[in-house]
């Protein structure tokens, strides 16, 4: 019998629900036992036993039955046969038996998420087609694709990376599957595209500081990226590697690696190579060499306001570079080199500057203000920040945001600032 007919699991009128979308989006899972049990029937005893959770925590609503840890969102969609692409995961083993699909795999990627992006019929015909394999690939339907894509990385900054994996996973199969249906130069193009959506995996693992998979992504999108001959993509996947050794806090790999973005793939945009060196900056600021830092900052400030002069000349996904973002990054730096006053001022000016659609680069940079402001001694405009951005950080903003408010807490609870209290029991509240 399939599990599909689980006693607990989420009937496909359910499953269909907006406001049931929009809570698995959240990972909001109180709200979604809620609305199962008003819209399915599935009492909350079922979903504990189903979910292995404790009654008294299904039976929370609102925002306070948020779960972020991957392990437990697999467990709830397992167990209520939630598709894998309403809450970022893959396809589940599962859904290859249920006899309704959550999405017909012949259906073009445009019908699965932001139907505001639907093409016009002709177009979705076409597509269509293309995907069944009746019809070549065409340069008008890999337009369309670039323009989902930088859609998807638009909405990305605004709802974090994990309700957008398990799109991105297929609409890269939908593109690689494109190519056998190509030839000359639109096969190139699917190639050049299959490395930018790549690239946007890798990214997303990095942000949910899965370090090995965003290794392997950056590795396949620099193998596509050279195949196509795209030297933005190329040199972009090192420069992103370098970050992720920063990440790391290995500032000899950072700067090694941004070092190669900037030799190994000549011809680039200035704003890509302002991106290296501003990666490279980052690796010399981490080991303390402020020198070289400040040398490298400079440089990067230049190639970027050069590229702020002819932005289409720019590949699409540096769309958010530009003097506010320098600012920010120089921020940073101040605080890998301990200047934690000049740290605070370009990290409240940047921060104050970026726009609400980058929701994600708020929490995180605001989490950082926080750090650089408790490490300053300004304990109560340390605590104020933190809080302000305590609820994205936990929504959009983990693990990374949330690291740089917990060093926070940690460093007011070391100077013994009565505010450490405060932002401790936010935290976990926010769990």
């Amino acid at each position: 019998m399939s599990n599909y007919l689980s006693p607990a699991a989420l009937p496909p009128h359910v499953l269909d629900r907006s406001d049931v979308r929009r809570a698995l989006e959240r990972h909001d899972f109180g709200t979604v036992f809620k609305l199962a049990r008003q819209w399915g029937g599935i009492n909350f005893s079922k979903i504990a036993d189903a979910c292995g959770i404790k009654p008294e925590r299904v039976g929370k609503a609102r925002g306070e039955g948020s779960i972020t840890t991957y392990e437990k969102i697999t467990q709830i969609a397992d167990a209520l046969r939630i598709p894998g692409h309403l809450v970022g995961l893959s396809p589940r083993p599962w859904e290859s038996d249920q006899p309704r699909a959550a999405a017909d795999e012949t259906a073009p990627i445009a019908s699965l998420e932001l139907p505001s992006l639907a093409p016009d019929p002709d177009l979705l015909d076409r597509l269509t087609k293309t995907v069944r394999g009746d019809a070549r690939a065409d340069s008008a339907t890999l337009d369309w694709l670039d323009r989902l894509l930088a859609e998807h990385r638009k909405a990305e900054d605004d709802i974090g990376s994990r309700p957008l994996v398990g799109i991105m996973r297929q609409q890269l199969t939908t593109v690689v599957g494109l190519h056998d249906a190509s030839t000359g130069s639109v096969a190139t193009r699917v190639v050049r595209l299959a490395s930018e959506h790549a690239q946007f995996l890798a990214w997303m693992a990095q942000d949910q500081g899965i370090s090995s998979a965003a290794l392997a992504w950056y590795d396949r999108s620099h193998d596509w990226a050279m195949e196509a001959g795209d030297a933005d993509m190329a040199a972009t996947t090192l420069s992103m590697k370098a970050h992720l050794a920063w990440s790391a806090g290995d500032g000899r790999r950072c700067a090694r690696l941004a070092q190669a973005a900037r030799w190994a793939s000549p011809g680039t945009s200035r704003g890509v190579q302002g991106m290296a060196a501003q990666m490279e900056a980052r690796g010399h600021a981490l080991n303390g060499e402020a020198d070289a830092a400040h040398r490298l900052l400079d440089e990067a400030q230049h190639l970027i306001a050069r590229a702020a002069e002819r932005p289409e000349d720019e590949p699409p996904w540096m769309y958010f570079y530009g003097e506010n973002w320098f600012t920010l990054q120089r921020g940073m730096a101040e605080m890998h080199l301990h200047r934690w006053d000049t740290a605070v001022d370009l990290l409240r000016t940047g921060v104050d500057a970026l726009s609400t659609q980058y929701r994600r680069d708020r929490a995180w940079f605001s989490a950082c203000l926080a750090h650089a402001l408790a490490a300053a001694g300004q304990a109560d405009a340390a605590a104020d920040t933190a809080l302000g951005c305590t609820a994205d950080a936990s929504d959009v903003g983990r693990p990374h945001a949330w690291n740089e408010l917990n060093t926070t807490a940690v460093l007011l609870l070391r100077r013994g600032a009565p505010q450490a209290r405060g932002l401790i029991d936010a935290l976990a509240d926010c769990g």
